[in-house]
């Protein structure tokens, strides 16, 4: 979740600033960037995307 946060407001502040006010490394942030999507955060879109198809062709019931 802080990571999260900190790549949600980089734009508006410095990594270093976030990265000090949530508690965290500035490295830690990169390693989680850098980082692929999670196992289960893949089945999570692959599920989503079923249930979109799925949803599609019941025309949106």
């Amino acid at each position: 979740m802080k990571y999260r946060l900190i790549d949600a407001e980089k734009a508006h502040h410095g990594v270093s600033l976030l990265a000090r006010v949530v508690g965290v490394s500035r490295q830690g942030y990169y390693v989680w960037k850098a980082r692929g999507p999670s196992r289960r955060a893949r089945q999570d879109a692959a599920l989503t995307e079923t249930i979109v198809k799925i949803h599609a062709r019941s025309r949106h019931t």
